[in-house]
């Protein structure tokens, strides 16, 4: 697997592997094996190991959405706590870094909202993951569409608009993610907001 993923990290997109059955002990050593490899993220939920590794369009759109987020933020005067990629951990259940993270109103220990920029789909962690820690909202950015679930019961339900901010436009905000200038985007995005 480490021969693969060496030759992937070099591939302008991202990858992903998987092993299933592995413990947590198993996954704590080959994730100190990753330390010092640039681009690659190790994810472990109730016995899966997820590898990923992270090229330019990944790092592109996360940098932009977080950038959009914030001027929404500062116009709409909304509180909110950026946590970013820190790592999320139940020992020896799950490890997962969401791309943006963020807590509205007062810091938690778990995020509102966590965001997840998808180049290569398929993973079957998707929201797992984030179940298991109890993350009330999870956006996915994938094939130019964000995607929102919000925690009900203990599942996830795919709804139409955000709960924690519930008056953003994502059809503005995914038009203008897939600008080809970021400096245009985030003037359109910030002209949009403020016409509504």
């Amino acid at each position: 697997m480490t021969q693969t993923l060496e030759n992937a990290i070099n591939l302008p997109e991202e990858q992903r592997f998987f092993r299933h059955g592995l413990t947590w002990e198993k996954f704590k050593a080959i994730q100190a094996s990753f330390e010092n490899v640039p681009g690659v993220r190790l994810f472990y939920c109730d016995g899966v190991l997820e590898i990923l590794t992270i090229g330019k369009p990944h790092e592109v759109i996360k940098c932009l959405l977080a950038a959009l987020l914030i001027t929404y933020f500062e116009v709409k005067g909304i509180e909110f706590f950026p946590s970013g990629s820190f790592s999320q951990i139940i020992p020896e259940i799950v490890e997962y870094q969401a791309d943006l993270s963020y807590c509205f109103g007062t810091d938690k220990p778990v995020p509102d909202l966590c965001i997840e920029v998808v180049i290569t789909s398929g993973s079957p962690i998707k929201l797992q993951k984030y179940k298991l820690m109890g993350v009330p909202e999870v956006w996915f950015w994938e094939d130019g569409t964000i995607e929102v679930y919000c925690l009900r019961e203990q599942e996830y339900e795919k709804v139409v608009k955000s709960e924690f901010l519930p008056e953003l436009d994502l059809s503005l905000l995914n038009r203008c993610l897939l600008l080809s200038s970021p400096l245009k985007a985030i003037r359109e995005f910030r002209q949009g907001i403020q016409q509504q």
